[in-house]
């Protein structure tokens, strides 16, 4: 059932505009199946140790996060996973905020990393994976577009030192 009159009315036009081409189903119930993150953090507000011991892992635990890690370069349709698992993640926390009367604001989105040995030039350039222009964080670090809260980590782009500390604690070492 829908809430709003306008969603209603666009169900109904969009499925008599539609269904002379094809087959048209509105209000289709979407059962998404049990997946799991690899590794889902959460900072604690006085950690016991200081992060920047962890050195590129300890910045990016600086917010809520979500960790996949890939053996092999993942595909498209791997990163598209964990990113709709990131989509899942954010749904339950808006709705916790909501049920507990807090916000929830862009600021409180968790981020997927996504740990990867290389990203091919390809999957960098299909979903507009961009080096970070502040200086913030070295080479091999690619952010997508803002609202997306991802990141490609092309292991073998890192600066040596990084590269061979995240390789080792990602399982890839």
């Amino acid at each position: 059932m829908t809430r709003q009159p306008h969603e209603q009315f666009a169900k109904q036009y969009l499925e008599e505009l539609l269904a002379p081409l094809g087959q048209v189903e509105t209000s289709r119930e979407v059962s998404p199946e049990v997946r799991q993150i690899d590794v889902w953090f959460v900072p604690a507000p006085q950690p016991a140790t200081d992060p920047q011991v962890l050195g590129l892992q300890g910045q990016m635990a600086a917010t809520a996060s979500l960790f996949e890690p890939f053996r092999n370069s993942p595909k498209p349709e791997e990163v598209l996973d964990c990113q709709s698992k990131l989509n899942e993640v954010r749904r339950d926390l808006r709705r916790r905020s909501r049920r507990e009367e807090r916000p929830f604001s862009e600021t409180d989105w968790p981020r997927l990393w996504v740990l990867s040995p290389s990203c091919s030039a390809r999957l960098l350039n299909e979903f507009g994976a961009k080096l970070d222009e502040s200086g913030n964080w070295p080479a091999g670090v690619y952010f997508l577009p803002e609202f997306q809260k991802t990141a490609l980590v092309a292991i073998n782009k890192l600066p040596l030192a990084s590269r061979d500390a995240l390789a080792a604690r990602s399982g890839q070492g």
